[in-house]
């Protein structure tokens, strides 16, 4: 039998959404072993008011892991 869990975090990047996901996984595979799959949950970004360009971009992901049992 197998069992998965599921964590939702949010990565931060300056280049894109799909490098905010990645510093998302990456962040978190310091800590969870057997990360299997992502799904994307929202994706936002933070506007300089003043020129209208995005600075940062952030992307919420549900991380899913085999749980280990013993």
């Amino acid at each position: 039998m197998s069992v998965a869990k599921i964590v939702e975090i949010v990565g931060s990047s300056e280049k894109g959404w799909e490098d905010a996901a990645q510093v998302a996984v990456t962040e978190a595979m310091k800590t969870l072993r057997g990360i299997r799959g992502i799904e994307v949950v929202d994706q936002t970004a933070q506007v300089d008011s003043k020129t209208g360009k995005i600075t940062r971009y952030r992307t919420c992901v549900k991380l899913s892991f085999g749980v280990e049992s013993k």
